[in-house]
């Protein structure tokens, strides 16, 4: 809940932000110069920029929750098993084992979004945060109903070879 709280917060903070923003494009392009006009307009695209961004970071998240949802009505959510510090941080050899297995796991079952969420619930765990998110859109575009993911290089979510670890031991 305290995550929601804060998403929301600092969404409401960007809009505000961009607001603001966007009121003083539109002081400038009213000034009606040439100068302050293309100012205006660039000062513009920014507000534009950030509301396009933030949409699809929502989107993103409200995704990755139904898929949370759905795997845990199926009891298909992983156990944090990791051990940690006395401090509370993830051990990172505890976190690598765990990345293992959820890497064969997705290797074995390539076409199943369950193992690249739990793919990327394990490169969150060891703070490999571009490869946890390239593995939950990979998880979210297998879950839509009649898409089906390329097969390029590189669109494997970033899953890494055998006997490599996201610390990268």
């Amino acid at each position: 809940m305290r995550a929601k709280i804060t998403y929301f917060v600092t969404a409401a903070v960007l809009v505000f932000y961009f607001v603001l923003v966007g009121s003083r494009g539109f002081l400038l392009i009213e000034h009606g110069t040439l100068l302050t006009v293309t100012f205006g307009v660039a000062v513009l695209i920014l507000p534009v920029i950030g509301v396009w961004f933030l949409w699809k970071n929502t989107q993103f998240v409200a995704r990755a929750n139904a898929l949370a949802a759905e795997l845990d009505a199926e009891g298909g959510l992983p156990v944090d098993e990791l051990v940690r510090t006395p401090s509370g941080r993830v051990d990172r050899d505890s976190a690598d084992a765990v990345f293992a297995r959820r890497r064969e796991e997705t290797e074995d079952a390539p076409d199943d979004w369950r193992c690249w969420f739990r793919l990327a619930v394990a490169y969150q765990d060891a703070r490999d945060t571009p490869r946890a998110r390239k593995a939950m859109q990979r998880a979210i575009a297998l879950h839509a109903p009649g898409t089906k993911p390329s097969r390029a290089p590189g669109a494997d979510g970033g899953a890494k070879t055998a006997g490599s670890s996201p610390s990268g031991a």
